[in-house]
C-alpha cells in the first residue's frame, strides 16, 4: 500500500447499523412525545459524529498533501453522476462516493493550497486518465468498463493497475497544464 493512498475509513458504512437501529427506534416513538424528541436528538448526534469524523479525516489528509507537494492535480469528476444508480445494472458507486466527501475534500485542498501560494490543477472529467498507457500513450477503450481493475497494454506490453495508471496520467496532464500557464 502506497503512503499516498487514501485509505478512506468509510465512516458512514461503519456506523450504518447503529444509525439504522436508532432510526428504527425513532420511527416507533409517538409523534410529539418527549421520548421521540430525545431519540431524534440521538439520531442527530450520530449523524453529526459521522460528519465530524469525515471532516477531520479530510482536513488531515489535505494538510498532509499540501505540506508534501507544491502543486496537486486532481480529476474534476462529477460526484453526483457517479453516485446515481445506473439503469441496466451498470457499475455504480452509490453510497461509497457520498461517504467520502470528494467535493468537500477538493474545497479544503484548494483553500489550503491557496494559503501557502501553491497550485491546484483540475483535469477535465473527460480526460481518459485510466484508459491511457502512461508508458507509450496507447488508449485502451476496453478499460471504459469500470470492473477492469488491471490491464496489459497491447502496444508496449506494460502491466497497469487502473488507479495507479490513472494517477500517473493525471500527474503528467497536471504538469503539462501547469507548464502552459507559467509561460
Amino acid at each position: 500500500m502506497d503512503e499516498d493512498d487514501a485509505n478512506y475509513p468509510n465512516f458512514l458504512r461503519k456506523a450504518e447499523k447503529r444509525l439504522a437501529q436508532a432510526q428504527r427506534k425513532l420511527s416507533k416513538r409517538k409523534k410529539g412525545s418527549h421520548n421521540r424528541e430525545k431519540q431524534r436528538l440521538r439520531v442527530a448526534v450520530l449523524h453529526e459524529k459521522i460528519a465530524n469524523q469525515r471532516r477531520d479525516f479530510l482536513h488531515k489528509k489535505a494538510r498532509n498533501l499540501v505540506d508534501k507537494y507544491d502543486a496537486i492535480g486532481i480529476e474534476d469528476i462529477s460526484v453526483k453522476a457517479m453516485s446515481k444508480r445506473k439503469k441496466g445494472g451498470k457499475f455504480s458507486f452509490g453510497k461509497s462516493v457520498a461517504d467520502n466527501g470528494w467535493n468537500m475534500f477538493t474545497n479544503i485542498l484548494e483553500y489550503k493550497l491557496a494559503w501557502q501560494g501553491k497550485q491546484l490543477v483540475k483535469i477535465d472529467k473527460w480526460y481518459p486518465s485510466s484508459q491511457l498507457c502512461h508508458v507509450c500513450g496507447f488508449q485502451n477503450d476496453a478499460t471504459k468498463d469500470l470492473s477492469v481493475r488491471e490491464w496489459d497494454c497491447p502496444k508496449c506490453g506494460s502491466h497497469h493497475n487502473r488507479d495507479k495508471n490513472a494517477a500517473i496520467n493525471i500527474r503528467e496532464e497536471a504538469r503539462r497544464i501547469s507548464a502552459g500557464h507559467n509561460v
